[in-house]
């Protein structure tokens, strides 16, 4: 019987950054922290620059005679890197419009569970189309499916505002919520910084009662 394969179930080897005494060139091209170029000096005498200043030395063009490097936070460039990916996948989202169903008679545990799928979908940038879908004579309770809706979107509000109000569409009434895009300020949190507001006007000045003169004698 022929030996079975082996596969090889080792982790991929993660590339190092070309970073300090990862850099292997004698001589390299530095540019400063501030932008300022240094020249061209030893690999020594640039990882020496940038442990004075409690800085990396980073690789940042390999392909250049001879290559470039630049002093810097690596850690800090790294964070803004990573913030700058994710912002940029974020807008390259393309917003699509989810739908959530349910009926107008729906028991709490299911509603709960619409509640969380909306929720989903609107911090992943969706819309959501909230339907309720009528069957036979329930067509006539238009009214109880407008308020479920509507309860919907009031339990939503903190992520999402109604882009179009509760509706029929056929046999169905349809409610559209888009992600918010602003907090949400609460009416009490209002009462709040109002009340506040008031508390740090300083009062006027009392008025000082004056002195009358006594008469001469």
């Amino acid at each position: 019987m022929p030996p079975r394969p082996r596969f090889d179930r080792r982790a991929p080897v993660r590339e190092l950054p070309n970073i300090n005494d990862r850099i292997n060139y004698p001589q390299l091209r530095v540019v400063d922290s501030d932008g300022a170029q240094l020249g061209v000096i030893s690999r020594e005498e640039a990882l020496e620059v940038a442990r004075d200043r409690e800085l990396d030395l980073v690789l940042v063009s390999e392909k250049a005679d001879p290559p470039v490097c630049r002093i810097m936070d690596y850690g800090k460039f790294k964070f803004e890197q990573e913030k700058k990916a994710k912002e940029a996948k974020k807008k390259s989202h393309q917003t699509e419009v989810k739908e959530v169903k349910m009926r107008y008679k729906i028991d709490q545990h299911d509603y709960d569970v619409r509640i969380g799928q909306a929720q989903r979908f609107l911090k992943a940038g969706d819309k959501v189309k909230c339907t309720v879908i009528f069957r036979g004579r329930e067509i006539q309770h238009t009214a109880l499916a407008e308020t479920l809706l509507r309860r919907m979107a009031k339990d939503l509000e903190e992520k999402a505002e109604i882009q179009q109000a509760p509706k029929r569409e056929g046999r169905n009434m349809i409610m559209f919520l888009t992600p918010r895009k602003t907090p949400l300020v609460k009416k009490e949190e209002k009462e709040q910084a109002a009340n506040k507001a008031v508390r740090t006007i300083p009062a006027p000045p009392r008025p000082t009662a004056a002195k009358v003169a006594s008469p001469q004698g």
